[in-house]
């Protein structure tokens, strides 16, 4: 299954890193949501895309954007990440692999590692529906933050 731009966000709850239960109904209540999937907490890539999340959070506040990042790592890995890098963002453990499958965000084998969280990203408006989908099959690239403003700033 894939998620598509103008169809509705599949709605979750999953645990963050401090072990509360985070549902994205609730976080667009909000505001629009950059759901942004990443394969593993503590790899160089992903450090650095969600350490760009982090320092765009003031621009990201002017259109009450809320980033929600997503892998397959416990809460536990996401806790020590997140003290370490001072993410200061929500952090999500999909330890079960539902919400990865229900976004078409598999990657059935990336060095060895099985069925973990393929780099993507969704912007979502405050009406659950995407206006913004990229998923990288190289985990090696970052998203295109200026596509993710924008895609912001027009809703």
């Amino acid at each position: 299954m894939s998620v598509d731009v103008g169809t509705k966000a599949p709605d979750f709850t999953l645990h963050n890193q401090d072990r509360q239960p985070v549902t994205l109904t609730e976080t667009l209540a909000k505001g629009p949501v950059v759901l942004a999937f990443f394969p593993a907490a503590f790899s160089g890539v992903c450090q650095k895309e969600m350490c760009t999340f982090r320092d765009s959070m003031s621009e990201l506040k002017h259109v009450s954007a809320q980033v929600l990042g997503v892998s397959t790592d416990t809460f536990f890995a996401l806790k020590a990440w997140d003290d370490q890098q001072k993410l200061g963002l929500p952090l999500l453990s999909d330890y079960n692999k539902d919400v990865i499958r229900t976004y078409g965000v598999v990657n059935p084998d990336m060095i060895g590692l099985k069925d973990i969280a393929k780099r993507a990203v969704f912007v979502i408006d405050k009406g659950g529906v995407v206006r913004h989908r990229e998923v990288l099959d190289d985990a090696r690239n970052e998203p295109d933050y200026g596509k993710v403003k924008s895609a912001l700033a027009s809703l």
